[in-house]
């Protein structure tokens, strides 16, 4: 994949943290209910933890019960690239970062039907929320 942000790999590491680094460069996943931003709720905009691209507004949170920060759709669609991973022995659909090419999480079809149906289960180590202005 080619992203429009492009560093080497020891340029990655310093600028992010080893967790960062863990989920965004290698595909790493956190651990369910540790990560920061799984029950935030404050109104503002979730970035890519790598390159500050908005993917994310907090009325698209939910939760879900997953573990993990839950959205029903993406803050625009071209800021995200779908692709299948069979990393597992399972077929899933990975979202990744189209800014950096960062892993973010997953994305299954199990959200609020009254909504979109979706649900982008991201890792929270891949985010960075930006508090909403009054």
């Amino acid at each position: 994949m080619n992203a429009p942000i492009q560093r080497t790999d020891a340029e990655w590491r310093n600028e992010l943290t080893s967790e960062q680094y863990r989920i965004l460069r290698e595909a790493g996943t956190e651990r369910p209910f540790t990560g920061v931003y799984t029950d935030h709720e404050e109104p503002g905009v979730y970035r890519c933890a790598g390159c500050a691209a908005e993917l994310f507004a907090s009325e698209n949170k939910y939760h879900s019960g997953c573990g993990w920060p839950a959205f029903d759709d993406v803050a625009k669609t071209d800021r995200v690239i779908l692709r299948k991973d069979r990393s597992i022995g399972m077929v899933r659909t990975e979202v990744l970062c189209a800014g950096c090419g960062g892993h973010l999480g997953h994305l299954f079809h199990d959200g609020p039907r009254e909504t979109t149906g979706l649900r982008y289960c991201m890792n929270s180590a891949a985010l960075e929320f930006e508090k909403e202005e009054k």
